[in-house]
């Protein structure tokens, strides 16, 4: 069992920035991906950044070149920088990690950026 704890949302003017940071305990030398989605009411869960354990990165196209994932292996604890936010990504931010076997999800934090 892995638990995944969120933390570092809230309200933020359009064009700032925010960092988001997860820490994830238990289990944790079973985590390979670590990640953040993001979900808006009425709309499915989406993938906003994953990375490997070996730092390897991906993103939506909607937020290249703003945010940006990292991860600290010996802290179990990943990280999204978000910079030049805009009002589009308002939503609630979800940390996942995943093992071999299951998909793991933190409760989530919301981030709100007004215009």
């Amino acid at each position: 069992q892995v638990q995944l704890v969120e933390s570092g949302g809230g309200l933020v003017q359009a064009g700032g920035s925010l960092r988001l940071s997860c820490v994830a305990s238990g289990s944790i030398y079973t985590i390979n991906d670590m990640g953040w989605y993001r979900q808006v009411p009425g709309k499915q869960r989406e993938l906003v950044a994953t990375i490997t354990r070996g730092g390897n990165t991906n993103y939506a196209d909607s937020v290249k070149g703003r945010f940006t994932i990292s991860r600290v292996n010996a802290k179990s604890t990943v990280y999204l920088q978000m910079n030049s936010l805009k009002p589009e990504d308002t939503a609630v931010y979800y940390c996942n990690a995943r093992t071999w076997v299951a998909s793991y999800w933190g409760q989530g934090t919301q981030v709100t950026v007004s215009s």
